[in-house]
């Protein structure tokens, strides 16, 4: 087995602690990824979420490789609906020229647009909501509610200039690979320079969610591709099948490069594994009601929350699709996941109430996918 494992963090608040102590256990967790043979650390970037501290990727990252020294860095992605390719690239210069050749630049088309809610198409490869491997791939989750909910509309408002309307979406990132190439014009033909910026030795990513723009896009202009299959994972097939289709060589990358995600917990056994997991349905029913992400509730907390069916409707394709057990059952998940996409990278993204537990779930997979590697 030689697919690689990174880490997608989203810097989670637990209830009854800090964003201050959140960013110190991700720092952390930083850390002793990077002793346990991880390859990447992304943070993903979010808004307006009582439970996540994540909403500055580059601030995460400026504070995370002071305290680590090879362990690959990056953004999972920058919500790139609320901001112009040139912050992008300069912000990254800056990162760049502190600590060189340890960043990913990862785009994603996002600004308080819920993922898979552009367009979708329907693989041949799954058949009865199941690949050929048995992966599952629920139905696909309709984020109408989510769209229609004057949070999100809120969001979009707080994040953007007063009538400020995002880019095209491919000439976003075209402007991204010129300003980081040194070649971009004006449309008279005057040139800008981005400094930092220009030159530097970053790799940019495109994250997508579903078989639509940002799959193609990544695809035609030869550029590394991460498929959210733990954010998404109805669309997770389409979006390396799209993405592959319409990938051509570029003079970075001579063929299609995916990583896919998946959440997971990981414990000794699997009784404790999924009391780990127990917060993980409330959790996700806050973001999936606009609620914003409350902060991770225990176990116990989450207990005391009375479901309804419509609640449980909200969140059974994530409570499918994560993994969770003892480290033997999950690596065999992942190893589906990984024939099932062709991933050629694996981030796991893993939330539990305690940093102690969090930790260890990552150590213990890293050490299981280590050892059937050998």
């Amino acid at each position: 087995m030689t697919t690689a494992l990174s880490v997608l963090d989203l810097i989670p608040i637990s209830s009854g602690s800090t964003a201050a102590q959140a960013l110190r256990n991700s720092i952390d967790l930083a850390q002793r990824a990077e002793a346990a043979g991880y390859r990447r650390y992304w943070f993903a970037e979010h808004h307006l979420n009582p439970g996540v501290a994540g909403t500055s990727p580059v601030v995460a990252l400026a504070a995370t490789a002071a305290q680590t020294s090879m362990i690959r860095l990056g953004s999972g992605a920058l919500q790139m609906g609320h901001r112009t390719p040139l912050s992008a690239v300069e912000e990254f210069g800056l990162l760049d020229a502190l600590y060189p050749g340890r960043f990913d630049l990862g785009l994603g088309r996002s600004g308080g647009k819920p993922p898979g809610s552009g367009e979708q198409r329907v693989s041949s490869r799954v058949v009865e909501g199941r690949t050929e491997n048995g992966l599952l791939v629920p139905p696909q989750f309709s984020y109408a509610n989510l769209l229609g909910s004057p949070r999100i509309a809120l969001q979009r408002q707080l994040l953007a200039q007063p009538e400020a309307q995002p880019q095209d979406y491919a000439a976003l990132v075209d402007d991204v690979l010129n300003l980081l190439a040194g070649t971009w014009k004006s449309d008279d033909g005057v040139e800008v320079h981005a400094v930092p910026g220009e030159g530097a030795d970053v790799t940019p990513w495109i994250f997508g969610s579903s078989g639509g723009e940002s799959a193609e896009i990544a695809g035609a202009r030869g550029l590394r591709f991460a498929a959210n299959y733990h954010v998404a994972p109805a669309g997770v097939i389409d979006a390396v099948d799209a993405y592959r289709a319409a990938f051509r060589a570029s003079s970075d990358l001579a063929e299609p490069y995916v990583t896919v995600s998946a959440d997971v917990v990981v414990a000794p056994d699997e009784a404790t594994a999924r009391e780990l997991a127990t917060g993980y349905a409330l959790w996700v029913r806050s973001i999936r009601t606009a609620e914003g992400a409350i902060e991770f509730p225990t176990p116990d907390e989450s207990r005391r929350w009375t479901w309804s069916e419509e609640d449980r409707a909200l969140v059974q394709d994530r409570l499918d699709t994560q993994f969770v057990g003892t480290p033997a059952q999950v690596a065999d998940r992942l190893e589906q996941l990984q024939e099932a996409t062709g991933a050629d990278e694996l981030a796991l993204t893993t939330i539990t109430h305690g940093h102690a537990d969090r930790v260890r779930s990552y150590e213990l997979i890293a050490e299981e996918w280590a050892r059937r590697a050998q």
